[in-house]
């Protein structure tokens, strides 16, 4: 069986920076929109498209820490979203869409890793809630003004999207597991860009999966210090003490080369790190993407698990 999955030679690697993956590239007269743009990866996100001439629009959880951040970033600005609260993401999709903008960029970087079992809306997983379901009706909500021919969405996952689907329990009500949870939620991520694409691809609409790689961020904020010292991630003082890890304008850079990459044209549906289109998992290679989160019938029933949960599929006429 073939797949897309394979290097296509982008030239960048694992500490490529946004800077240098947009270099040459113009955004002038583009929109963006980057959920968590304000913090960690994303607000790097958001620095480097709006550098580079794109209007962004960071939609926040927590407004007034997001003009904080990105206060003197031209062509920026932020709205409120918490991608928990599905009145919350209808509303902003409709302030959007009664802008009379299209959005040609939509980056879902907003994300939990490894809460405390949390509970949102009608009792979902809070990072199954958050990372993948806020971020698909925010999508789907959008799809009228995705502007056609051209459009990139792009999921953020995680090298944990191998944990997979708990598809008999997809809400942990049979025990909750922050990891496995947490890996869940990144399955989803991948899932969701593969499906997207795949509905979207007729309308020249893209969309792509990334792992950032590993960067210390606000996102580790619910793990402990000794557990982070434990895993060899920091040391006593809090300091970086794995070499892999990556700085934040390394981190973003693969979710930014996904969204603009003129090599990507006409591709999409496909998994990307280290700013190029990864191999599959296995074969005793780091990294790669695992074969059942870019398979297509998971996939479509992820979407209808999704569209039944929150009530909302742009392509319900379609599918």
């Amino acid at each position: 069986m073939t797949t897309p999955q394979h290097s296509i030679g982008s030239g960048f690697g694992a500490r490529s920076t946004t800077d240098e993956v947009l270099s040459g590239i113009d955004l002038a007269g583009r929109t963006a929109i980057v959920t968590g743009g304000y913090s960690g990866l994303g607000l790097e996100t958001t620095r480097a498209l709006a550098a580079a001439g794109a209007r962004v629009i960071v939609p926040a959880r927590r407004p007034e820490a997001a003009r904080d951040a990105v206060k003197g970033l031209a062509g920026v600005e932020t709205d409120d979203l918490d991608l928990s609260d599905l009145e919350s993401v209808r509303d902003f999709a409709d302030r959007f869409l009664a802008s009379g903008r299209t959005v040609d960029l939509v980056i879902n970087s907003a994300g939990v890793m490894a809460c405390p079992e949390t509970r949102v809306g009608p009792g979902w997983e809070a990072q199954f809630a958050t990372n993948h379901l806020g971020h698909y009706a925010l999508v789907n909500r959008l799809w009228p003004v995705l502007a056609p021919g051209g459009a990139r969405v792009v999921a953020v996952s995680s090298g944990a999207h191998g944990m997979g689907m708990r598809w008999d329990d997809p809400h942990f009500e049979r025990g909750y597991d922050r990891w496995q949870a947490y890996g869940q939620a990144k399955a989803a991520n991948v899932l969701f860009a593969v499906h997207l694409d795949a509905l979207g691809r007729d309308a020249g609409v893209r969309a792509f999966a990334v792992h950032p790689g590993s960067i210390l961020t606000p996102l580790q904020r619910h793990l402990p210090r000794a557990e982070m010292v434990e895993a060899g991630w920091i040391d006593e003082e809090g300091n970086p003490s794995d070499p892999t890890f990556k700085t934040p304008e390394q981190g973003a850079a693969t979710q930014v080369w996904a969204a603009t990459s003129p090599l990507l044209a006409g591709m999409g549906g496909v998994y990307c790190e280290d700013c190029d289109i990864a191999e599959p998992a296995g074969d005793g290679r780091e990294g790669g993407v695992h074969t059942a989160a870019t398979d297509p019938g998971q996939a479509a029933r992820l979407w209808a698990l999704s569209a039944g949960l929150t009530g909302v599929d742009a392509f319900a006429a379609t599918v």
